[in-house]
């Protein structure tokens, strides 16, 4: 039973939950301090979080088992290798996806209604290679959701600064989508699958990312300016834009041997340290 759940952990990533979650908490702590909810929700933000992930990732492998199975960098997932069947994969993803409905349903009514856009998006990103290019910013969009949901678990309204950090979200997670996906770019040409990569080229491809960055940085700065915060956001934000730089000084069009340090290790510990000073800085 355990190499079963183990196989189940590797299936979704669960490791990667570390890029929106911490976003999600900041978006809980922003609202908590305005009403003060019972910490059940917090739970609640949490347990949606995994649920929404964990139905996204697996109905992304499950749609994708075929391309995976050519692709020479993900052909020995979980489906393609047959330790999790497509029909077993299938089931996950509606449990998951039931869950995360159940979850919202215990937190408020707005939410509960949007927990059926935030599926669509979550679960459409995986579609959307085949015809579009711009699967990047869906991907952004889904995650970008995190933020301004949890938010809305405490108070029921769209206000600026949450959806500032959706924004940012947005931005962040593309560019480094965008970086990863150069992994895939001759695999994805021959395919006739749709990237940055493949319409822009390599170079451009990271030219883009860049300017995706940019705008984070940028955003950083409007919500430091127009908001009330501290001298710990300023640090968080000094070492999340380094950390940025950092990545797009390791990844170069010839170059993709730092791929994986940049997406995965780079950006995850700059979601989690600019968490932790954000949300520092709030209740302090």
């Amino acid at each position: 039973m355990s190499i079963k759940i183990q196989d189940y952990f590797r299936f979704i990533k669960f490791s990667h939950t570390v890029f929106a979650l911490p976003f999600a908490l900041i978006g809980f702590s922003l609202a908590y301090f305005q009403q003060k909810p019972d910490l059940i929700i917090l739970l609640y933000v949490i347990l949606c979080m995994v649920f929404a992930r964990s139905a996204a990732m697996g109905f992304n492998r499950y749609l994708d088992r075929a391309i995976d199975e050519k692709n020479p960098r993900t052909k020995k997932r979980e489906i393609p290798t047959g330790k999790i069947s497509p029909k077993a994969a299938l089931i996950f993803v509606i449990i998951m996806s039931a869950l995360f409905v159940a979850a919202t349903f215990f937190i408020n009514r707005l939410v509960f209604w949007l927990s059926f856009v935030a599926l669509a998006v979550v679960l459409g990103y995986s579609y959307t290679k085949r015809f579009t290019s711009m699967s990047h910013f869906i991907l952004g969009l889904g995650l970008s959701l995190a933020p301004i949901g949890a938010y809305l678990t405490v108070i029921p309204r769209f206000d600026l600064i949450p959806i500032l950090y959706s924004f940012l979200v947005l931005t962040w997670v593309s560019g480094f989508d965008v970086i990863y996906s150069l992994q895939d770019y001759e695999f994805d040409k021959k395919e006739g699958l749709n990237s940055i990569p493949v319409i822009m080229g390599k170079k451009g491809a990271l030219k883009l990312s860049v300017f995706l960055h940019l705008l984070s940085f940028a955003t950083i700065v409007v919500i430091g300016s127009i908001s009330s915060v501290g001298w710990l956001y300023w640090v968080g934000s000094a070492i999340f834009s380094a950390l940025l730089l950092y990545q797009h000084l390791i990844v170069k069009p010839d170059d993709l041997s730092k791929v994986n340090l940049a997406f995965g290790t780079t950006n995850g510990i700059a979601s989690v340290v600019f968490s932790i000073f954000v949300i520092a800085d709030i209740f302090l």
